[in-house]
């Protein structure tokens, strides 16, 4: 008696007697190389990059806000005082080199041959160059690039530095002085309008006065000094402020032209 034959299943597999067979598809997908460090860490290191790159943009421009604004190459030292003649008045103070008069836009940094210089490169443009003329307190920044055009016009710059200049009997005296002061030689402008009294520490001594190309060093605020000075080489800059000033030696900043005949 025979077996009943089975049917196949509709969903089983056929194959064909004598073929050969094929291997079941695989259903994960293929393995991938290995990602480099520089891929697996390319977005930490563009982070550190980009902070890197602010960083150092940040710290410029803290050093260029923060640098000062002028320097000196040196620090005059005091000549030893002028001797007088029978029943003369020796010319006070020291003759420094002529460091010109050219004009730079206000806030450029200025580095000058020596300080406290008496001439040299200058703001132009009021109040930045010439300074109102008054007392600065200690707290108060001025800059040479200011008061030289101030020197310019023949006018008196008392600097005094820190500390001595900075307690407060020294502040009242140096803020009293100007009333002290007499009128300017030549053209009897009062030191209200002539004289500037602020603080500069790039100093060899507590005080100094200047006038266009020349200095005088004083270890004490000594108002007798300053008046003399003052006498001597107050209203005797390049730019001479009235008519019975007499004009300083040094030259123009541009050659003039030559007047036709």
């Amino acid at each position: 008696m025979s077996k009943p034959s089975r049917n196949p299943s509709p969903n089983s597999p056929t194959t064909t007697p004598g073929a050969p067979s094929r291997p079941a598809a695989s259903a994960s997908r293929p393995a991938t190389a290995p990602r480099s460090p520089l891929q697996r860490y390319r977005r930490a290191i563009i982070g550190v990059a980009v902070a890197a790159v602010v960083l150092v943009g940040g710290a410029f421009l803290f050093l260029g806000a923060s640098a000062p604004a002028y320097a000196c190459s040196t620090v005059l030292a005091p000549s030893p005082a002028p001797s007088a003649g029978p029943d003369a008045t020796p010319r006070l103070g020291q003759v420094t080199r002529d460091l010109g008069r050219a004009h730079v836009e206000t806030g450029s940094r200025v580095t000058y041959e020596f300080c406290p210089p008496t001439s040299g490169v200058h703001y132009n443009g009021e109040p930045d160059g010439p300074i109102p003329t008054r007392f600065y307190s200690s707290k108060e920044s001025t800059l040479p690039q200011g008061w030289i055009h101030n020197l310019e016009h023949g006018q008196v710059v008392v600097l005094y530095r820190c500390p001595e200049g900075c307690t407060d009997s020294a502040q009242a005296a140096l803020q009293a002085l100007q009333p002290q002061l007499p009128a300017s030689p030549l053209c009897a402008f009062p030191a209200s309008d002539s004289v500037v009294v602020a603080r500069f520490d790039d100093l060899p001594t507590p005080y100094a006065a200047l006038v266009w190309g020349r200095v005088m060093f004083l270890d004490a605020l000594d108002v007798a000094a300053i008046t003399t000075f003052s006498a001597q080489g107050a209203d005797r800059g390049p730019e001479p402020e009235c008519q019975n000033a007499v004009p300083g030696a040094s030259p123009p900043a541009a050659p003039t032209a030559t007047p036709a005949p």
